[in-house]
């Protein structure tokens, strides 16, 4: 089968990884700090010392990780994958970053005579888990088509939104309607619950409602007890909501609710909460209403 690579092994990119494994595929991998990569070794992924060294062994080369520094630390220099790319190899960056750089980063994949998807996905730990993840990717056609199979051994739904750096636009403009969500719901908790009503009873109507999209359905219940390890925490969520704030100011589109939300993200971060999943703003809000989070 495909020899994979994937660079970035964290929360979301080792789970996608072991997917990857489990569908039989032959993968290697680099993440920056190798022991949370160790049950992915055990689980039978190749290690590698370097993301260059991955891409050299790879025929399609995974990337998922924290920011657009990130990204520019994994693919520049000796030991990057940009140094590692040939011609006839695919390059798929699936982390959520500046749309400008994934163009500008596809040009400089491209001179290497390889090819660059960016794929962001939208779902969770638990979407993921389920064999429910939705993929958006960005890229020419026909490098969509020839990475489609593999994709869809990551998740069920894979759609291509159009030219290099789109599915990075497509997935910030997703996203940003999450921490506004998420707040909204705790709005609506809190209110309930100040009036007299049970925060559990609150939560189950809440969920239960119109009001219930699938995003609040697996967080919203995080208000009556948060997770140890954050799905998607507060500095992650941040980091998507500035990109939003910075593609509105391009774009001449306000962005009013994301404003918002973006200053109950650094009153989190403040509170010393930026490592909590971003469904810790409650516990923002709720200090703010004089009740026990």
């Amino acid at each position: 089968m495909t020899q994979l690579g994937y660079v970035g092994l964290g929360v979301m990119g080792g789970r996608m990884a072991k997917r990857l494994i489990d569908a039989g595929y032959p993968v290697i991998g680099h993440n920056r700090t190798r022991s949370k990569a160790e049950w992915l070794i055990e689980a039978g992924m190749e290690w590698a010392d370097t993301p260059r060294q991955v891409a050299e062994a790879s025929e399609l080369v995974f990337s998922m990780v924290t920011n657009t520094q990130a990204v520019i630390s994994i693919t520049q220099g000796q030991d990057g994958i940009l140094a590692g790319l040939a011609p006839g190899k695919i390059y798929i960056d699936m982390s959520t970053a500046s749309p400008s750089n994934s163009r500008a980063l596809a040009e400089k994949v491209a001179a290497s005579g390889a090819s660059m998807l960016d794929a962001p996905v939208s779902g969770s730990v638990s979407t993921l888990e389920e064999g429910k993840l939705s993929i958006m990717v960005g890229g020419e056609r026909a490098t969509f088509e020839q990475a489609l199979p593999v994709l869809l051994d990551i998740g069920p739904k894979v759609t291509h939104v159009g030219a290099n750096g789109m599915a990075v636009a497509m997935k910030i403009a997703s996203n940003l309607s999450l921490a506004v969500q998420m707040l909204a719901f705790c709005e609506g908790v809190l209110l309930a619950e100040k009036s007299g009503i049970k925060r559990e009873t609150a939560v189950e109507v809440l969920l239960n409602s119109v009001a219930g999209s699938p995003m609040l359905k697996y967080r919203g219940p995080f208000v009556l007890g948060m997770p140890e390890e954050a799905w998607f925490n507060v500095n992650m969520m941040q980091k998507d909501a500035l990109l939003a704030l910075e593609m509105g100011r391009e774009l001449n589109v306000p962005l009013p609710t994301t404003a918002v939300t973006n200053e109950f993200l650094t009153a989190a971060r403040g509170m010393g909460l930026d490592q909590k999943d971003f469904a810790i703003l409650f516990r923002v809000l709720a200090e703010m209403s004089g009740v026990e989070a």
